[in-house]
């Protein structure tokens, strides 16, 4: 290309639940039976139109299509080829095609939804697909060309994404319907290409130029037959006879090995994330046949809500083109992550709104730095912007630097289990939960009309204590050994705090979509952070006045606080985390203080934080598990200290849940809950475990048997005095006729156990 070229500009995919959370809505009528199916698409049908239309609009050159979904775009992509689970298909005559999907996500009373997995480091959720050595794959196309041919009928030419063959593979797991030793879902790839090689032909006899393949696999470590799977499948892909042209992406990270290997077949276009996974021109341009591709250069984050320094950027951009030279300015991952408009908010300090871009705003900054790219910057852009500086705050600072290994360190545990045990006199196998219950349609209501400030103060807070005892006297009732308060002054677990602490800015409507029909609005953590008085404290001694029984006060780790936030980036994570830490600490002091005995540390996001590579692992979970026990440090030896993290097999980060050195670890496991034996096995695990034994996300209720299996399997490795009887997770997006029999088959189940064992003695 000569100097007078035209750079591109495009994203590689768009929010899809709504600027007001339309589909949300639309979602939870239907599946409540208060709406009917045709409201329901015809919802989908706006948003996906409103959708490119706006971004047609903006000047992007190329307009991303098929990245609506009205669940979870992995399930959608599995289905595109056919990939029904076996266990499933005896529904498939049974249900018509969309209450099928939804019920592979949502799951019902006698089938079990799909496994909800965390996406890439992010918070986005996504409903993994089963396989089997039997599967079979047969393209079913109609709704992508359907969007394809509406988007056409209105002057705008779609480039459908679509999960690239291998990642959709990786992505999968091995279903229970498995009978072949040593399956891998990789031994299907050559059945699945073909029907890539259908969906190429249909595309291009539609008329698209082009179709975007995003392989984010690839930025994870992966071996060497993973990696040979991608080069065939490529070389393959590449050969087809009638086909657009091919981009594959890279989101999440840099595809390291995968790279080189892509580069040398015959796909036209690569798109990088050049945010997580920064290079070098010179290095990118050492890269065999690289300079033959087409690169879409994803310099702007599409993961956090801060602008983009142009001048550094732009800068970047034109060293790049010297190395490469048919360039497109993209964002590094699908805009999934970020809410809509930043205009839409009215309460943000002005000095932080002026550093922010959401969606809207970040797909102009990639049409501004591909025109700036063409046609040189204007005065504005050769003028170095000036950095704002939040004022610090020295004496937070003081008290971080004043930290000592001494107080990261709680006295031995078997010591604590004495003194805790002298204390609490809990049965073997004590059945609880893990904070928070339903948020009835009363209490959204309540919370805001508060805010909009049409109820007083008092009337909230007698709406919520009475909320409160009624949560205690069913859980009472239900016979739960250990008890919570409910959460129902909670809208989110990470939103609620940071509204009480310094540092933080908020949104009325920066909804980001987590799974499903759920939304979560991450709060902005721009600033050093002070707790100015007590969280949680009037509530939960509030909880405790009601029952002799303990009631667990719920807070969030400082991991968590930073992995559910968008969070400031002109200094370490770690120092962030320090910070947050010397907050829950002294809130768990002023919890001691009113006398409140069990105190549970949520910290879910230590493992959804882990680095995709092995590179840097180590020492992200040296600094996360040192702001835990920071964060815990100054408990006393009879305050129980629980923690809740998400599952993971992973030997790095076994190591690091004995670390915490919490007194009690729940873990989300459910289905996937032989890893956390295995580790009881091996004595990694020392300290009290509850390996969750039921799926709260889901509608289905599991029976007292299947509890009991499970809990007498995780019985086989672990002293029944250490074992506790737990779903994986919170259960505020329940109702409460799900909720209240699960519970009780849970708690009939731990005693079941209690029986035996007594027998047994």
């Amino acid at each position: 290309m000569s100097n007078s070229a035209t750079y591109g500009s495009s994203v590689l995919g768009y929010p899809r639940i709504g600027p007001h959370r339309e589909l949300k809505r639309a979602l939870e009528a239907y599946w409540h039976g208060t709406s009917d199916k045709e409201s329901l698409l015809e919802v989908a049908k706006d948003l996906q139109e409103e959708t490119w239309s706006e971004l047609a609009a903006t000047g992007l050159t190329q307009v991303p299509g098929n990245t609506f979904s009205f669940y979870d775009h992995v399930l959608d992509n599995a289905l595109l080829f056919g990939a029904v689970p076996e266990r499933f298909k005896a529904l498939e005559g049974e249900l018509d095609e969309l209450d099928f999907y939804f019920t592979l996500a949502r799951g019902r009373p006698d089938f079990p939804p799909l496994e909800l997995v965390r996406f890439f480091g992010t918070n986005y959720h996504y409903r993994q697909p089963e396989l089997d050595e039997n599967t079979t794959f047969a393209l079913r196309s109609a709704t992508v060309l359907d969007e394809f041919e509406r988007a056409k009928a209105r002057g705008i030419e779609l480039r459908p994404v679509v999960l690239g063959p291998v990642s959709l593979l990786l992505l999968s797991k091995i279903g229970p319907t498995s009978q072949q030793e040593g399956f891998s879902t990789l031994d299907l790839l050559d059945r699945i290409l073909p029907e890539y090689e259908r969906l190429f032909e249909q595309l291009a006899q539609a008329g698209a130029t082009c179709v975007q393949l995003d392989e984010p696999s690839f930025t994870e470590d992966r071996t060497p037959e993973e990696l040979e799977a991608l080069k065939r499948a490529y070389e393959t892909l590449s050969h087809a006879p009638l086909r657009p042209r091919l981009l594959v992406t890279g989101p999440y990270g840099w595809l390291g090995d995968a790279l080189p290997i892509l580069a040398a077949t015959k796909v036209e276009a690569l798109g990088l994330d050049l945010v997580s996974g920064k290079v070098s021109p010179d290095d990118l341009a050492k890269i065999p046949g690289i300079k033959r591709k087409r690169i879409y250069a994803g310099v702007v984050n599409g993961r956090n809500v801060w602008r983009v320094d142009r001048y550094v950027t732009l800068t970047y951009l034109n060293a790049l083109k010297d190395v490469v030279p048919d360039l497109v300015v993209s964002t590094s991952t699908s805009l999934l992550h970020v809410p809509y408009d930043v205009l839409s908010e009215y309460e943000i300090p002005g000095d932080v709104a002026d550093r922010l871009a959401f969606a809207k705003q970040k797909v102009g900054e990639v049409v501004s730095l591909a025109k700036a790219l063409t046609e040189g910057p204007s005065e504005k852009w050769r003028k170095k912007p000036t950095s704002v500086h939040f004022k610090l705050k020295h004496a937070v600072r003081a008290r971080v630097n004043a930290v000592q290994p001494s107080d990261r360190v709680r006295a031995p545990y078997e010591e604590r289990r004495v003194a805790q045990q002298a204390r609490l006199n809990l049965p073997p196998v004590p059945a609880t939960t893990l904070g928070s219950f339903p948020q009835t349609d009363a209490i959204r209501q309540a919370r805001y009309e508060l805010g909009q400030g049409r109820m007083e103060w008092e009337d909230y807070y007698k709406r919520i204590q009475a909320e409160i005892e009624a949560t205690i006297r069913l859980q009472e009732d239900i016979g739960l050994d250990v008890l919570v308060h409910g959460e129902h002054e909670r809208n989110d677990m990470i939103q609620y705090f940071a509204e009480l602490l310094e540092g933080y800015a908020f949104t009325h409507n920066g909804w980001v979509q987590a799974y499903g029909s759920r939304c979560t609005r991450p709060p902005i953590l721009y600033g050093d952070v002070v707790r100015p008085k007590p969280m949680t404290v009037e509530w939960i001694t509030y909880a405790q006045s009601l029952t002799d029984k303990p009631v667990k006060a719920m807070l969030t780790g400082p991991v968590t606080m930073i992995a559910r936030s968008f969070v400031r980036q002109d200094q370490p994570l770690y120092e962030t985390a320090e910070q947050l830490a010397l907050v829950v600490r002294d809130e768990i002091a002023d919890l001691e203080a009113a006398g409140i005995a069990i105190i549970q540390v949520d910290e879910p996001s230590i493992r959804e934080l882990l680095p995709l590579r092995e590179d840097g692992r180590a020492a992200y979970l040296d600094w996360a598990v040192d702001a835990f026990r920071l964060a815990t440090g100054g408990a006393k030896p009879e305050t129980q200290i629980h923690t809740h993290l998400n599952y993971s097999g992973r030997s790095s980060v076994v190591d690091a849940i004995e670390r915490l050195d919490a007194d009690v670890t729940a873990i989300v496991a459910t289905r996937s809950i032989d890893w956390v034996i295995d580790a009881i096995k091996e004595r990694t695990l020392t300290h009290g475990v509850g390996p969750g034994v039921y799926e709260s996300r889901s509608a289905r209720i599991p029976d007292i048997d299947e509890l009991d299996g499970l809990l007498t399997e995780a019985a086989k490795s672990v002293p029944l005095d250490r074992l506790w009887a737990n779903p994986d997770g919170g259960l505020k997006t329940r109702h409460y006729w799900q909720l209240e029999p699960s519970l009780r088959n849970l708690v009939a189940a731990a005693r079941r156990l209690r029986r035996r064992a007594a027998k047994e003695a």
